[in-house]
C-alpha cells in the first residue's frame, strides 16, 4: 500500500500548490484592476487640472500651455459655429412646408457592384517571361 499512499501525497500536494497559484494569480487580477482604477483616478485628475488652467489661464496661457490652449479655443468656436448652424437649419425647417413637387424621392438601398470588364488589349498573360 505504499505506493497509493505514496500517490495520494504527491495528488494532494499537486492540489495544495494548484490552490496556492490560484490565489496568486487571482490576487494579482485584483491588483492589476485596483492599479487600472487608479490610473482612471489619476487621467479624470489631469484633465481636472487641465480643466482649471484653461479657465483660468486659457486667453494668456504661459508658452508651453499655448498650442494646446489654441487647440481648445478653435474647437470650441467650431463647436459654437456648429451650433449656431444647427439652429438656422430647424429654424428654416420649422415654419416652412414641403411643397408637393419635391424634388426629394425616397429611393430603396441597392447595392449594385458594377466591374467594368477588360478589352483584350488590356489583359495580359499572367506568365511572361
Amino acid at each position: 500500500m505504499g505506493f497509493f499512499d505514496n500517490f495520494k501525497e504527491k495528488a494532494t500536494d499537486l492540489a495544495q500548490a494548484g490552490v496556492a497559484q490560484s490565489k496568486r494569480l487571482a490576487e494579482i487580477a485584483k491588483l492589476k484592476t485596483s492599479n487600472m482604477a487608479e490610473e482612471d483616478s489619476i487621467k479624470k485628475a489631469y484633465v481636472e487640472i487641465g480643466k482649471l488652467y484653461y479657465a483660468e489661464k486659457g486667453m494668456a496661457p504661459d508658452g508651453a500651455y499655448a498650442a494646446a490652449c489654441e487647440k481648445i479655443t478653435a474647437a470650441r468656436a467650431a463647436i459654437e459655429a456648429n451650433n449656431d448652424r444647427i439652429a438656422e437649419l430647424k429654424a428654416a425647417g420649422d415654419g416652412a412646408e414641403e411643397p408637393e413637387d419635391s424634388d426629394i424621392y425616397v429611393v430603396e438601398e441597392a447595392v449594385v457592384e458594377d466591374v467594368p470588364e477588360e478589352s483584350a488589349e488590356e489583359k495580359e498573360p499572367d506568365n511572361q517571361v
